[in-house]
């Protein structure tokens, strides 16, 4: 018989107050104690005019949000939750990078923690084969203009017994060692919004180095890959690289076909 695990301690609010160093300046994090998706908030608070910068964190979520409308809840203290508004300046042929770019920054941000992980395109982080993150990336239309909405998952302390499904895991499992939230949580931000600074700073140019650095980290890359598609049909091949758009390059019996993100149901190795 095994034990229930103990209770997790609630994210600490006083570190992710506006004063805290740690936080950069340009976000303005919200903790909600429990909230059924964070995606869904920050959608409804960009459509009342809410700036960019916006970030809001829920301690327990309940109803998140995956790509294709998927959803999930992990037991509450074990997970960081978080939406961002981001109202960027960049190009729109530029915004396809969005879930790379963030699926990148966590990728590094784990790592800095001791984690061997890697993205997964477009945009899970991935310990060997095991999904660690995921991230859902949002293109909405408001009134201040287009927006773009963020949300991120990261399992934290979640047990074997707790995981989802077979092919996930935790930062405490991986890591064998507690794992503070928080730290997660501000290590994660300060990832997303450097990056995001740079590649709108940047331009086309810092898109191309975001692309090279992407492309290193992608473990999809190499491998024997199947490719579910929107229509019922299945692309199966070597995925050979990740072109200057983002897509996947997939080939196929010499034939080379670019898949986006957005036209994409699932993509596992074969």
């Amino acid at each position: 018989m095994t034990s229930a695990p103990a209770a997790r301690p609630p994210l600490d609010k006083a570190r992710l107050g506006g004063d805290n160093p740690e936080l950069m300046p340009d976000l303005t994090v919200e903790v909600v104690d429990t909230l059924e998706s964070t995606n869904a908030e920050v959608v409804r608070r960009a459509h009342e005019g809410a700036p960019d910068g916006l970030v809001v964190v829920a301690d327990h979520q309940t109803a998140g949000r995956g790509r294709l409308d998927r959803t999930w809840e992990s037991p509450a203290g074990t997970s960081v939750t978080f939406s961002i508004l981001l109202r960027p300046d960049s190009p729109t042929r530029a915004w396809p990078w969005l879930p790379l770019l963030t699926g990148y920054a966590v990728d590094k941000a784990l790592q800095a923690s001791g984690l061997e992980a890697g993205v997964k395109w477009p945009n899970d982080v991935l310990v060997g084969d095991k999904k660690v993150a995921g991230i859902l990336v949002e293109r909405i239309e408001t009134s201040g203009g287009p927006a773009a909405v963020i949300g991120v998952g990261i399992n934290v302390s979640l047990t074997a017994d707790e995981l989802p499904v077979p092919t996930a895991t935790s930062l405490e499992l991986e890591l064998g060692r507690p794992v503070d939230r928080t730290d997660v949580l501000i290590e994660v931000l300060t990832a997303i919004r450097e990056a995001v600074d740079a590649w709108e700073m940047g331009g086309d140019p810092s898109g191309m180095r975001l692309h090279e650095s992407y492309a290193a980290a992608c473990v999809t890359v190499g491998r024997d890959v199947r490719v579910d598609l929107p229509d019922g049909s299945v692309l199966e091949g070597r995925a050979i690289e990740i072109d200057p758009a983002g897509q996947l390059v997939v080939e196929s019996g010499g034939v080379r076909t670019a898949v986006s993100a957005g036209d994409v149901v699932h993509v596992r190795t074969a």
